[in-house]
């Protein structure tokens, strides 16, 4: 069956967004390329920098919506949810949500941000995670081509009209989602949080000589 293209019409969350309220977590450990963590946690997650396409097109995305003391937050441009404590990913990628390994951004800067939330909610986290992968026997689920599409249509227009297709994602997409499995509230849709919104929402700070990529 073809994929179905579901309009979400005024999204009333951007027409009368609640104010911005932070998300607790329990600690942010920034590593420069070179280093790793000691531990880590399934149901944590990383901000980073990929360099695929889908990557820079949500960079160019972030430039154009966040301005003044938020755009230090666009440092980053990508997300990925960890799944086990020896570094297991998953995160969307231009191929789907894939399962991959912290290992590969050993040669980039990327922050770890310690959620903080019961075993049973990082569970949850985690089964989210599993799923949008194909890993429960759900179909895998593609990248979000068509939210970038609706991202940018809301930025370029100044609408509230969104739109997707059943079964995308985008990579803080996939993070926001299993978030919510964890207690965290947003005050926009789930599915176009973008990194620099997680960065933002978790208050992670980058390094202090650093500049929005």
């Amino acid at each position: 069956m073809p994929p179905s293209l579901h309009l979400a019409g005024y999204d009333s969350a951007a027409m009368e967004r609640a104010p911005f309220q932070p998300v607790s977590r329990a600690g942010v450990e920034c590593f420069r390329a070179g280093e790793e963590a000691s531990r880590y946690a399934a149901g944590d997650f990383i901000l980073t920098h990929g360099d695929a396409w889908t990557s820079k097109l949500i960079r160019f995305g972030q430039r154009l919506r966040i301005h003044g003391a938020d755009r230090k937050y666009t440092h980053w441009n990508h997300a990925a949810m960890i799944v086990s404590g020896t570094g297991d990913l998953i995160e969307a990628l231009g191929a789907g949500v894939t399962p991959t390994h912290i290992s590969k951004y050993t040669s980039k800067e990327l922050h770890l941000v310690r959620v903080g939330a019961s075993s049973e909610d990082h569970k949850q986290a985690v089964d989210l995670a599993r799923w949008a992968a194909g890993l429960t026997g759900a179909p895998r689920q593609r990248y979000g081509f068509i939210t970038i599409v609706s991202i940018a249509y809301t930025l370029l227009t100044g609408g509230k009209f969104t739109f997707g297709i059943d079964g995308e994602l985008i990579c803080s997409g996939l993070v926001a989602r299993a978030m919510e499995r964890t207690g965290a509230i947003f005050n926009r849709t789930p599915t176009h949080v973008m990194p620099a919104d997680l960065a933002k929402y978790y208050d992670v700070e980058p390094p202090p000589t650093s500049e929005p990529l």
